[in-house]
Formats: C-alpha cells, sequence, structure tokens
C-alpha cells in the first residue's frame, strides 16, 4: 500500500497507482486528510472496493481460472491438472455467467443437466470448485444446491494372488509391486529415483505427472502425510537393482502401465483393474492382518483429521518394524 505523504498545509496525502490511460500514462488518485492515518485508511478503503468491483465483473470461469492459479504453488500438479480438466469440461453452461448474475437457480439447473452424464464423485467434486472459486470472488453470495446422492459402487477386483500370477517376471512388475505392496501411488512410483533409496530405506517425497506433452515433476508428495518413508523388502530392491542416483527407476508412462495392467490381469483372470486399486488391495491386506490403523495410515501415506495435527514420528518404532515384517512375510509367502 502507498505510504502517505505530509503536504505544505499540513495535511496528509496518498497518490494511489489505479492503471494507465490510453496514451499509456500512469494515472493516481489522491486521498487527502488531516492525519497520516486517516489519509492511508482511506486509500486502504478504496483499494478493497476497487478489487471487490473489478472480481464481481469476472465470469464464472475466469474466476475459476484465478482460483486455480492461485494454488498452483501449494497444490499437487495432480491436483492442479484435475482442476483445469473439470474448468474445461464440467458446468460449461455457467462458465460465460458474470459473477453478478450468478444465481442459486442457475447453479442447481446446471447441476441437474449434468446429472444425467456425469457420475455424483464427479459432479461433486465439480461443483467442489466452483463452490471454492465463488467464495474467494464472491464472499457475500452463499451456494445451496442439492446434488446427486453418493452411490456405493461393488467391484469385484483380483486377489492379491491373482495380480501377483498375472504380473511376475513381466515388465510392470516393479511398479506394480511398489503399489501392492508398498501402497505407492502411480505418481510416486514413477517420482521415485535411486537416490531416494538408502539402507534399505526409501523415502517417498518426489511425484512425476504428464498432463498432455508435458512431464512436471514435483519434489514433494501429494499431501503432508504422503512423504513417508518405507524399509524396502530384499525382494523389491532386487527388483530395482542399482542406477544412477538421479535417475528415475521406472521409466514406462502412467498410460503404458495402466494398459499393460489391465491387459495381462485379464488375460490371466478375466478381471478388470486399475492401479490405484493395487492400493485398495493393499490397504485390504493390512486390514486382513490386524494392522493398526496408525502404522496402515503410515504406510499408505493416507490422512484422516486426527493424523493431520499430529506431527510425524516413530516412523520406525519396534511396533512398526514388526508391522513392516508381517506384511512382508504375506507377500514374501505368495512369491
Amino acid at each position: 500500500m502507498a505510504k502517505a505523504k505530509k503536504l505544505p498545509s499540513g495535511s496528509w496525502r496518498v497518490r494511489l497507482y489505479t492503471g494507465r490511460d490510453e496514451a499509456g500514462k500512469a494515472v493516481y488518485k489522491s486521498f487527502t486528510a488531516p492525519t497520516k492515518k486517516e489519509a492511508e485508511a482511506a486509500a486502504a478503503l478504496y483499494a478493497v472496493r476497487k478489487k471487490q468491483k473489478d472480481e464481481i465483473g469476472m465470469t464464472v470461469g475466469e474466476a475459476i481460472d484465478a482460483y486455480i492459479r492461485s494454488k498452483e504453488n501449494v497444490l499437487s500438479p495432480s491436483t492442479i491438472g484435475g482442476y483445469r480438466l473439470m474448468r474445461r469440461n464440467h458446468l460449461q453452461a455457467l462458465m460465460d455467467v458474470p459473477l453478478s448474475d450468478i444465481t442459486n437457480a442457475a447453479v442447481q439447473a446446471e447441476i441437474n443437466r449434468e446429472a444425467l452424464r456425469l457420475s455424483p464423485k464427479t459432479l461433486r467434486n465439480a461443483h467442489g470448485l466452483l463452490s471454492a472459486a465463488l467464495g474467494a470472488y464472491l464472499p457475500d453470495f452463499t451456494l445451496r444446491t442439492t446434488l446427486p446422492a453418493r452411490q456405493h459402487k461393488i467391484k469385484e477386483l483380483p486377489t492379491v494372488e491373482e495380480v501377483i500370477a498375472a504380473t511376475k517376471g513381466t515388465d510392470i512388475e516393479l511398479p506394480v509391486m511398489l503399489a501392492l505392496w508398498l501402497s505407492l501411488r502411480m505418481s510416486e512410483v514413477r517420482g521415485l529415483r535411486y537416490r531416494d533409496i538408502r539402507d534399505g530405506v526409501l523415502t517417498v517425497n518426489c511425484v512425476k505427472i504428464k498432463f498432455g506433452s508435458e512431464e512436471f515433476v514435483k519434489e514433494q508428495a501429494k499431501t503432508y502425510n504422503s512423504t513417508r518413508r518405507l524399509r524396502v523388502p530384499a525382494y523389491i530392491a532386487s527388483l530395482i537393482g542399482e542406477g544412477e542416483p538421479d535417475a528415475f527407476i521406472v521409466t514406462f508412462s502412467a498410460q503404458t502401465i495402466t494398459k499393460k495392467l489391465k491387459r495381462y490381469v485379464e488375460a490371466s483372470c478375466g478381471k478388470d483393474v486399475t492401479f490405484h486399486q493395487l492400493r485398495h488391495l493393499n490397504a485390504s491386506v493390512m486390514l486382513e492382518l490386524g494392522v493398526p490403523d496408525k502404522y496402515a495410515m503410515e504406510r499408505g501415506g493416507w490422512a484422516s483429521n486426527n493424523t493431520l495435527k499430529t506431527v510425524y514420528q516413530h516412523t520406525f518404532s519396534q511396533k512398526r518394524q514388526e508391522v513392516d515384517g508381517q506384511i512382508d512375510s504375506y507377500f514374501e509367502a505368495l512369491l
């Protein structure tokens, strides 16, 4: 904010830059008051009101674009990429509506229309992005929308044994085992480098994601709890081998891994599975083995309201080592 200067008359004045005229000359607005504090307060109030007026002049789509840009350096590349896809593909009838004209009736009508083609989960995510943007740039507007009820889908996944049988000895065995055994996400698998493994311990702190033709590498995992350390089982260590410290261990694209996994599993047992569902299977194994929630969340990088409030600690306590040994024994027996 511009500082007030004392005039020869004894009053105080703030000259606030407001832009440039058609000739490119800087334009200022002056605020004069008996005291320095009053002059600066008047200028600050004008700046706030001008900003609010400018923002209300935005369209819904522009507000969402601005919201996404404001989060680029604090959210994961995959989250930002997901936002951009939603902005491009969903709730399109609202995107050219000025913020000043947005109504709950218009939002509800678009939600009703999109519900015919989108799943409840996808629609809720798109509505969540809209809500966040409106909250940021139209704070006095209260969004009230009725959303479709969540659907509980039951899908028959292959068993852990079937996945191992389908992929053992193949070119994607390593990425599959990293997800199935150590519960790594696809972006974490692809972001894993040889230097991330020291003394038999893997540190998950980098993700690698592709959007369009561009690859993004971010030196931190998806969330606070995603940055974690895992003991590398001997079997997985043998699959990893050795390489240049800065080289990525898995060089396949996410699309290639996904397609190969789907093809190998379907050919082996006739079932369908996504790469992300390997983490579901990993969670099921830990549940079956009676692994306490604390250690299951540590290994998988999952967060809850409770764990977010606590400091990440005792990762390699005696009990955690017992848990690791129990899980390793399970997979070693299957292999």
